[in-house]
């Protein structure tokens, strides 16, 4: 994963504008609102790139240039009042809203934490890797509270960990670069509510041959279908979800026990591996580490055993 260094700048000033309300040819020329990112007229203030604007050959002198500023390290805006969303052709605000947050976050976040921002530039030394669930309603950041720089998240379909020797994918090239180059110290897997793919697993048949990008992906939780099924087969099948989800979460961090780098790091108490649960529908979260010396993983069928579990309510 490339680190990205700003780029020098040229000018900090902004490049004079020709006089172009001079112009005689109305038909070479002809000033509008110019829109910016979906917006009319200036950026409130805000200006990362300055521009003059192009014309034809018949106006001499008028050229489009850009200075090099370094991409948002730039003035902080003039005004705190922001444009309203301008709604496009297909009636659609949704990117006018999402442009509105962004400038929002700028001047609330990142203006006023500047310094922060320039030093996630150079490089980031996260704490946290966090392995969770795709779905909208399970964001890391906005339940745990995790700033820009405190977490290496991946996100994947219930958030589930393939083992060793399953094969590459994104969550183990993740965890390979998140263990072996960014040195974090606790990997987080959360498993979630009214989960689509925990019941999509518990939904499959046991000899059924996947054909599905979504049941190739969730066979990986396989191991925790059979477990609930024996340990709760009298109970409803939205229940049985219920204790998938949260077995699944067993399953993955006996999964992470598979890579030889992973393993020696947990070994060695340098890493710790923790599982999560959130429940969206009361809005609580159940925490656990697990515990190594006591865990049976490497044995056939084996679980892993677990600790310092609380509940957040």
């Amino acid at each position: 994963m490339a680190l990205l260094s700003p780029a020098p700048s040229v000018s900090k000033e902004p490049l004079p504008c020709p006089p172009l309300m001079q112009a005689t040819n109305s038909k070479i020329l002809s000033l509008r609102a110019q829109t910016i990112f979906g917006s009319k007229g200036k950026l409130d203030g805000i200006e990362q790139t300055h521009l003059k604007l192009c014309t034809d050959a018949n106006i001499s002198g008028l050229k489009l240039k850009a200075s090099m500023e370094t991409p948002g390290l730039t003035r902080e805006p003039k005004s705190d009042k922001l444009e309203s969303p301008v709604v496009t052709k297909n009636g659609s605000k949704l990117f006018d809203e999402m442009k509105l947050r962004f400038l929002s976050f700028k001047k609330h976040k990142y203006m006023e934490n500047l310094e922060h921002f320039e030093n996630l530039a150079k490089g980031q030394a996260p704490k946290f890797m966090v392995i969770a669930c795709a779905d909208s309603r399970v964001c890391p950041s906005s339940i745990l509270g995790f700033q820009p720089g405190e977490a290496f998240v991946v996100r994947n379909v219930a958030n589930m960990v393939p083992s060793y020797e399953s094969g590459p994918s994104e969550t183990n090239a993740a965890l390979e670069f998140a263990v072996n180059s960014l040195k974090v110290e606790n990997i987080l897997v959360i498993g979630h509510s009214c989960c689509g793919g925990i019941r999509a697993l518990m939904s499959m048949h046991d000899d059924v041959e996947t054909s599905s990008f979504i049941g190739s992906w969730v066979v990986v939780g396989m191991n925790a279908r059979l477990r609930t099924k024996a340990a709760a087969s009298n109970l409803s099948f939205d229940r049985q979800c219920r204790h998938c989800e949260k077995e699944s979460v067993n399953c993955s961090l006996g999964n992470l026990l598979t890579y030889p780098w992973i393993e020696e790091k947990v070994r060695n108490g340098e890493l710790s591996i923790h599982g999560g649960y959130y429940d969206f529908v009361d809005c609580t979260f159940e925490k656990w580490t697990l515990d190594y010396n006591a865990s049976n993983w490497k044995e056939e069928g084996g679980k892993v055993a677990t600790k310092n579990r609380t509940f957040w309510c």
